[in-house]
């Protein structure tokens, strides 16, 4: 991000917060659906961000880090959603996102498929730090800050996520085909 631009936005201008809002809100919705698993509540989640960028820009104190603090704002809501679903009981939905880019568009859909299973098997906190991680690119220093957490959370977070998502792989290779067993 353009620091300069960061901090005209503080300043109250607005076509540099439609600017920043702009670059940001692909980014801030690939994490947010990554979380929440439903596009509904993914384009929720990242409308509450941009709305609480606005307002607490100008708390921001360093501009160099506004991307952090972006996928913390939209990491809050995020958690916060997959908490009140889970209390009201609102099932996900998987919905695919990606298109596939290899050759074998079977192999790949199934691929993403078993992944997109696995990670439903996972708190919302687990699936926070698998996709700011793997998905965002982002070293577990940060991810702690923007968690709000010790580095040793993320760490083991990360490690018993990896470990659940190996698990539920390796269980749905198990699972018979659907139709192709005898009933």
């Amino acid at each position: 991000m353009d620091r300069r631009l960061v901090e005209q936005a503080q300043n109250g201008d607005r076509d540099a917060y439609e600017a920043l809002a702009k670059a940001s809100v692909n980014r801030l919705y690939r994490t947010a659906f990554r979380i929440v698993r439903d596009g509904d509540r993914a384009d929720d989640a990242v409308q509450q961000t941009l709305v609480a960028m606005w307002r607490e820009l100008p708390s921001l104190r360093d501009p160099d880090r506004f991307e952090s603090w972006t996928y913390r704002l939209v990491l809050r809501f995020c958690l916060s959603d997959s908490r009140r679903a889970r209390r009201v009981g609102v099932r996900e939905v998987r919905i695919d996102e990606l298109t596939p880019t290899r050759s074998d568009a079977y192999a790949a859909s199934d691929l993403r498929d078993e992944l997109d299973r696995a990670l439903g098997h996972l708190s919302a906190d687990h699936r926070a730090v698998v996709v700011l991680h793997h998905y965002a690119g982002l070293p577990l220093g940060e991810i702690a800050e923007i968690l709000g957490v010790p580095y040793g959370t993320v760490g083991s977070r990360l490690h018993h996520a990896t470990r659940a998502l190996r698990a539920a792989i390796v269980a749905g290779e198990r699972s018979p085909a659907i139709g192709g067993g005898s009933t």
